[in-house]
């Protein structure tokens, strides 16, 4: 008598455990191809249906420095924070006041970030050329190098500031703005098409363009001789694909993944301006669309003849 009870019982689970799953398993087929085509098309998809570059950036320009014409734009009017793109300015500024480049500068407490508590290899006391913290600055994106070169600037970091904003508005930039030399404030904003005309003019400063394109350098400490390996911000410098003349990344919180670059592609200059990019290495996938889409599209830049010399 309990044997027969036992068989019709399991009978009856089994029953209602194979219309349970029968009834289950078409929504799980469903949702399991609804989330998977999203990352095929994340994977796959370089270009829009209507063939321009499919960017995942929410501030993009591409730009032909030598005619001016924007080949690319995206929200290319809308202000953001710009973070260690600050320190091109920088650099063109230090440069203009033509300090000696040889001048020692001694690192100094008040070169320690205090706004996001970023960490450098610099170590307070220790003494750098203007040079050598200018490699670092642009080379490395160092924050205590970009500080230093800012407080030594004539008339210290307040003078330094003025002269920024002074050197933006010379070139043109309508909504661009400075409040330190390291770019650490949410405060330091441009626009993409404010941008191309900086990146346009730091591309005239070569020593922005060597330190710019560097790929690694080797530092020794002057007090403990320990040496110490910086390598460029910027994965693509170097790359046998690229041929990149100026770059420049940044990245806080509120700006999100950046990235400003000149290089040749189709044997033309162009200017690249990536503003918050979403992803870790969405700003180099940007970049790399950016480059095929040309390449894919000459006649974008078949109409302009280079100046001779």
């Amino acid at each position: 008598m309990v044997s027969p009870a036992r068989s019709v019982f399991g009978l009856t689970l089994n029953r209602f455990i194979a219309s349970l799953l029968l009834a289950v398993l078409p929504f799980a087929a469903c949702a399991a191809d609804k989330a998977a085509k999203p990352r095929a098309n994340v994977a796959t998809a370089e270009f829009t249906k209507d063939g321009e570059p499919n960017v995942r950036s929410t501030g993009v320009l591409v730009f032909d420095p030598t005619s001016g014409q924007t080949l690319f734009a995206k929200n290319a009017e809308q202000a953001a924070p710009i973070a260690s793109i600050t320190k091109l300015m920088t650099a063109m500024v230090v440069l203009d006041a033509k300090q000696p480049l040889d001048e020692v500068i001694e690192i100094s407490s008040s070169d320690i970030d205090l706004v996001k508590n970023t960490r450098s290899r610099l170590p307070v006391g220790t003494r750098f050329r203007r040079d050598d913290l200018l490699r670092l600055a642009l080379m490395a994106s160092d924050n205590r190098a970009a500080a230093a070169l800012g407080r030594t600037y004539p008339g210290g970091i307040e003078a330094c500031v003025e002269a920024m904003n002074a050197k933006a508005k010379l070139l043109g930039t309508s909504q661009t703005h400075y409040v330190d030399s390291s770019g650490l404030s949410p405060s330091n904003v441009s626009t993409p098409a404010d941008l191309g005309k900086i990146v346009a003019s730091a591309v005239t400063y070569p020593i922005i363009t060597e330190y710019t394109t560097t790929g690694a350098v080797n530092v020794t400490l002057p007090d403990s001789k320990r040496k110490l390996n910086f390598v460029n911000t910027n994965a693509l410098v170097g790359h046998s694909d690229w041929k990149i003349g100026l770059s420049k990344t940044g990245y806080i919180n509120e700006a999100g993944k950046c990235l400003v670059m000149q290089a040749m592609i189709s044997n033309q200059p162009v200017v690249i301006v990536l503003l918050d990019s979403w992803g870790r290495l969405t700003r180099i996938a940007d970049a790399n669309r950016i480059r095929k889409w040309l390449e894919r599209n000459p006649d974008r830049l078949a109409g302009v003849q280079l100046n001779p010399g």
